[in-house]
């Protein structure tokens, strides 16, 4: 798998996705964003890969980590049990024996009871991390039987202490073990699952001799889901990273963009002086097009804030990109006021939910084929609303 024969080129699995996506209940790129969610409000009659997808696409973020801890098989149940269209299951990191597995960051004191462990206080130690200093307990210091003994705790408990009722239930599951889940649910539920993985760090962790985009394509090929309508999209904060991955796997591939005046760290290590500003120009997008079909851009990158948090200008992002053939699924969106824009806030409680439903609206309008969100049940009624209004 991955030879120059039997590899289609981005150009023509772009064009195949754009084509499923045009008999996907509507989803032209030329429509307004309310027609285009209007008629693409259901499944893509029948068609495969992402045409088969609602738009906009409702995607648990680490699940449905706004009521469970993320990266876990109850995080990752619940988001389908709520009406997620797909499970971001999950982002990976390695373990010290090459195994790979889903935690939002290598580093797990945050997101595990691992501080509690007496037998793993000397793995404590500080590392750089793309360029900044953390200081914790890292995956690749662990093998996955190590890992195996931990559980998983609330990553934010100040604003989901309802969240820490489950901290300890479950543990850190490997992506093997996601991808065997994937068929399970699919078998149970009747109806295709689909998961959206991540390669988290790659630069790092391929400097330490764990590389991560062969250790994805060799699971997906073993699985059978490393093909352009298999139900599995990768992403990656680091364009090179999907590059590679492009020469790996025939999968539906996207790129993740942070703050406009940012750098992905593969730019930073190989001395590229560009930054997200520069990529989500229409020459931009449109290199990015010749090896991913779409872009996962924060929202501020969609519509901009003012200096008090609230909205501001609607951004020319998701018109530019969707001329060249690109998806748009933005992250993230959460129910809790810390996490909306100002002018959805209700009061001031860290933990309590402002206007999720207007802060949603807002966005589904502006044309975007998705969102990622802490809360599924709560995107897909906004869709409901959305679509019918």
């Amino acid at each position: 798998m991955g030879s120059q024969d039997a590899h289609t080129d981005g150009t023509g699995r772009r064009a195949l996705l754009g084509a499923a996506m045009l008999g996907a209940g509507g989803a032209v790129l030329g429509l307004s964003g309310t027609a285009r969610a209007a008629t693409a409000g259901s499944a893509g009659h029948g068609k495969g890969g992402l045409g088969s997808l609602p738009v906009p696409t409702v995607i648990g973020h680490r699940g449905a980590s706004g009521y469970r801890p993320e990266h876990t098989f109850g995080s990752y149940q619940l988001a389908l049990d709520l009406g997620a269209d797909i499970v971001e299951a999950g982002d990976l990191v390695p373990t010290r024996d090459g195994h790979l597995v889903c935690r939002h960051e290598p580093e797990i004191g945050g997101t595990t009871d691992v501080a509690d462990h007496k037998e793993f206080a000397d793995r404590r130690t500080t590392k750089v991390l793309d360029g900044v200093s953390v200081t914790g307990w890292f995956t690749e210091d662990f093998t996955l039987a190590e890992l195996k003994t931990l559980r998983a705790i609330e990553r934010i408990p100040a604003n989901r202490p309802h969240n820490t009722l489950y901290n300890g239930r479950w543990e850190i599951p490997t992506f093997e073990e996601v991808l065997k889940w994937q068929d399970e649910q699919t078998r149970r539920r009747g109806k295709q699952v689909w998961i959206y993985p991540e390669t988290k760090h790659p630069t790092y962790f391929r400097k330490l001799g764990l590389g991560l985009e062969e250790r994805v394509a060799k699971l997906l090929h073993k699985h059978g889901k490393d093909r352009r309508n298999s139900p599995v999209i990768l992403q990656s904060f680091e364009p090179t990273s999907i590059q590679r991955l492009n020469k790996l796997v025939d999968n539906p591939l996207v790129v993740l963009l942070s703050a406009a005046n940012t750098r992905p760290f593969d730019f930073v290590e190989t001395g590229d002086p560009r930054t997200v500003a520069d990529l989500i120009t229409p020459k931009g997008l449109r290199e990015i097009a010749g090896y991913a079909q779409g872009i996962g851009p924060t929202l501020d990158l969609v519509i901009t804030k003012k200096a008090d948090g609230s909205l501001d200008k609607e951004t020319t992002l998701v018109a530019d990109a969707h001329k060249v053939g690109l998806i748009l699924h933005p992250y993230t969106m959460r129910n809790e006021n810390p996490f909306l824009p100002a002018e959805y806030r209700k009061g001031s409680d860290a933990d309590a939910y402002g206007d999720a439903f207007g802060a949603f609206r807002r966005y589904f309008a502006t044309g975007i084929d998705g969102v990622f969100t802490d809360n599924p049940d709560t995107g897909v009624l906004a869709r409901q609303d959305f679509v019918n209004r």
